[in-house]
């Protein structure tokens, strides 16, 4: 009984995200060709049904100074530059570079979604990381995450993030209707949370910049 109420809650919400927010939330920032693209992560069996989407933005600052804030992201760690109320015990996300998360290895814990459990219990894994340039976070086969980074021909950081979630575990419907709903406002808070503290970092002293790089 309880997995066929989670199952209808889960069809509303997809139901009531058709409607309300059109397909273009799931692609905010993008050029026509970025959501086509092929993305490390892509070949991973995550399941149709669930929240596929890719978001981007441009940052005024090189990947060296973006890097630091991606891989400290996440409860535990430096937050989510978000809504901090809602996804970090109201607990304010870090404006410094954390220097016990970063340079991250293959099978790290990345990005920890629970703010109750310790960081290195969290089911996402850093399964490719190439510093300062991508990193993809995989949660088994129900979900990836991958980051990319790409300098501009003026110095900046073209920001690319693909997240996909499938629904199919009762834990991943459970989830959905929360996902539909407060997923876009928050994601594209953290992009911006990102970009501001990115370009703080590269107009900052270069050796500060260099050291935390």
């Amino acid at each position: 009984m309880l997995r066929v109420l989670l199952v209808a809650l889960a069809c509303l919400a997809a139901v009531w995200g058709f409607l309300a927010f059109p397909s273009w939330h799931l692609r905010w920032g993008t050029t026509p060709q970025e959501p086509a693209a092929v993305m490390p992560g892509d070949e991973v069996p995550v399941s149709r049904f669930g929240m596929h989407g890719t978001r981007a933005i441009t940052i005024t600052a090189p990947p060296e100074a973006v890097w630091p804030w991606i891989y400290q992201i996440g409860a535990g760690k430096a937050g989510w530059y978000s809504c901090d109320l809602l996804d970090n015990l109201g607990k304010e996300s870090a404006r410094t570079v954390l220097d016990e998360w970063q340079h991250p290895q293959v099978g790290d814990p990345a990005g920890p979604m629970n703010p109750f459990a310790p960081v290195e219990t969290s089911p996402w894994r850093v399964t490719v990381c190439e510093e300062p340039l991508l990193i993809l976070w995989r949660n088994g086969d129900q979900a990836t995450w991958v980051w990319a980074l790409s300098p501009t021909a003026d110095g900046g950081t073209r920001l690319v993030s693909r997240l996909h979630v499938g629904y199919k575990a009762p834990s991943g419907i459970a989830f959905a209707p929360l996902l539909e709903v407060a997923d876009f406002p928050m994601f594209r808070k953290m992009l911006l949370g990102i970009k501001e503290r990115a370009e703080a970092l590269a107009s900052a002293d270069p050796r500060e910049a260099s050291h935390t790089a």
